[in-house]
């Protein structure tokens, strides 16, 4: 940084240090001081906190690199720092050579003059939530992959019971499947393992499709896919009971609000924890974001554990979906516009944008009407992002406010765009000297 950047800009934090984090090693940049490094083993770590505290060090800038910022960051938290963590790619314009050194030094004179925006890092209690919620959620993915390796088996055996039923993975298909790993070949007597109503409504079907070729290599290959999925499914029971117990300790002290209801029903991947409903009102006082169309228990439990119970941080609800990356993008400078734009994916608007499409299938809110007027314009990408947008909304309020979702339904969703749709029209008539006027339709 230039002199004369310098007196033009002032001094915001006289104490401020600048690092770097590598995979093996960490340099710093203090004010009074060279460039030191450090190996990044722990007594190497607590050896740079007692380095930072020698130069009377308040504040610290960090890239946020992968992962290898967290358990210092951790350290440093635990020290008393204030430590600003930020993204990379807003300082990634070093002047000069690229290099560690000349890394820490850019972070620290940036931060110096407080031109650094801090990303956003959840409570120490969030953040143990936040980590269980995320492995369960990679154990669900990684249990869907042996789900197709099951179809694949049976699809080589010419097995079609995954095309009769709805899932494999439900009861009945395990029990099916389980029995013919345990060499079971009547279709008959596989169809007497099924559900009863799928025995009374497609037992033609069921044994029709349970006939194929049953060759061992195949037999074997469905075996170690379902060995894999039940492996996974105890995984994701072991990360439920570390949820939970994340969830007592975060509620223990607080009451139950009155009048919560019940909850509307998980229909997929439903944790196994005791009263989550309960457990998620007493967290955040009583404000119930899953009341809206589209969300449930586990997507409130999803969001809270990535962005915390205290959304003061975003002031407005304008920057909380900018961040979560449902804004409209706005890149403009003078007459022109860039066509490439930067585009924000995390996982906050992932699950809003889930949230969306589930509420595109439903036909009595007005949140669904909404995606559809939307999607029947502009197409259903740009529906999905707009109705995610609206939930993120609705959901800063719920949990700033206090404000209650109540569902207005399709029809007075209508109304109420069909008013708002005059007023345009009226004003837009207006400006070109002419008058609106109603008439009467005679529906024959």
């Amino acid at each position: 940084m230039s002199e004369g950047i310098k007196g033009i800009i002032g001094i915001v934090n006289a104490h401020a240090a600048g690092i770097d984090i590598g995979s093996e090693k960490i340099f710093i940049s203090v004010p009074d001081g060279p460039v030191r490094n450090f190996p990044t083993f722990t007594e190497s770590y607590e050896e740079a906190v007692e380095y930072l505290r020698s130069h009377k060090v308040t504040t610290i800038a960090m890239e946020a690199t992968g992962v290898y910022w967290i358990a210092f960051y951790e350290m440093l938290e635990a020290a008393g720092f204030e430590v600003c963590v930020v993204n990379a790619a807003y300082v990634r314009h070093v002047p000069g050579r690229k290099s560690d050194v000349s890394d820490c030094e850019w972070l620290r004179q940036l931060h110096t003059h407080g031109l650094l925006r801090p990303s956003f890092i959840p409570p120490d209690k969030i953040r143990e939530l936040r980590s269980y919620v995320r492995l369960r959620d990679d154990h669900i993915s990684l249990a869907a992959q042996h789900v197709q390796h099951m179809h694949k088996a049976l699809e080589l055996m010419n097995l079609k019971l995954q095309t009769v039923i709805s899932q494999i993975q439900g009861a009945s298909g395990m029990r099916v499947l389980r029995a013919i790993i345990g060499g079971e070949r009547d279709p008959q007597k596989l169809l007497a393992l099924c559900d009863k109503q799928i025995v009374a409504h497609k037992a033609k079907e069921v044994v029709a499709s349970l006939k194929g070729n049953y060759r061992g290599e195949h037999i074997f290959a469905l075996k170690q896919a379902v060995e894999c999925w039940d492996f996974y499914q105890h995984q994701i029971a072991m990360c439920d009971k570390q949820i939970e117990a994340v969830l007592k300790m975060m509620t223990d002290e607080k009451k139950v609000p009155e009048n919560i209801d019940k909850g509307k029903p998980i229909r997929h991947h439903r944790p196994n924890i005791e009263d989550l409903h309960t457990q998620l009102m007493k967290l955040t006082d009583g404000k119930n974001p899953a009341a809206m169309a589209g969300l449930t228990d586990m997507t409130l439990l999803d969001v809270l554990s990535e962005v915390g119970l205290d959304l003061t941080h975003w002031k407005t609800h304008k920057h909380f979906t900018a961040w979560a990356g449902l804004a409209p993008n706005m890149h403009q400078s003078g007459k022109s516009t860039k066509k490439r734009r930067r585009r924000v994916h995390t996982r906050v608007g992932r699950i809003f944008r889930l949230a969306a499409q589930s509420v595109g299938k439903s036909k009595n809110s007005a949140l669904g009407a909404f995606y559809r007027r939307i999607k029947a314009r502009r197409g259903p990408m740009v529906a999905i992002k707009a109705t995610a947008r609206k939930i993120a909304v609705l959901f800063y309020n719920i949990m700033t406010k206090g404000i209650s979702y109540v569902e207005e339904g399709v029809r007075k969703y209508q109304e109420r765009y069909e008013v708002q749709k005059i007023k345009y029209l009226s004003k837009e008539a207006r400006k070109l000297g002419w008058l609106l006027a109603p008439i009467e339709v005679v529906h024959q």
